[in-house]
């Protein structure tokens, strides 16, 4: 995919208030990095909070999607012997990378789209979206 493609992508999924706070009173900027701070957690309750942004509630929902995965994947990686625990202890790394890089990206207000997930948390908040209007 080219560049233009990927920033004509981008250019669907954008709130029109970009800039703007969202209901919780923060920045979107600050608020998408919030999401991501503890975990699923902090996504659970920007989702159960957040009215308005539609950047706010991708980053909730991606946040999940990324930590349930990756809970999900080190359990049953975790129940082969020797050597799923080897890659399993390689997923605290990843994660750790994973979670710094989601952090960056939702405070410079980008749609980072982590792959599989990022589609979904999409899905979900168009889905959100339609049943509000």
């Amino acid at each position: 995919m080219t560049e233009e493609q990927q920033v004509e992508e981008q250019k669907v999924f954008r709130d029109e208030e970009e800039d703007k706070k969202s209901s919780t009173g923060l920045e979107n900027n600050v608020a998408g990095l919030l999401c991501y701070l503890f975990g699923f957690i902090t996504g659970l309750i920007f989702l159960l909070v957040e009215k308005d942004s539609k950047f706010v509630r991708y980053h909730a929902f991606q946040s999940i999607f990324i930590w349930v995965s990756l809970f999900v994947l080190s359990m049953v990686i975790g129940f082969v012997p020797l050597i799923g625990w080897l890659i399993s202890l390689l997923l605290a790394p990843v994660g750790f990378v994973i979670w710094i890089v989601c952090m960056i990206k939702a405070y410079q207000g980008k749609w980072f789209k982590f792959p599989v997930v990022g589609n979904i948390a999409e899905e979900q908040v168009n889905k959100m979206n339609n049943e509000a209007a």
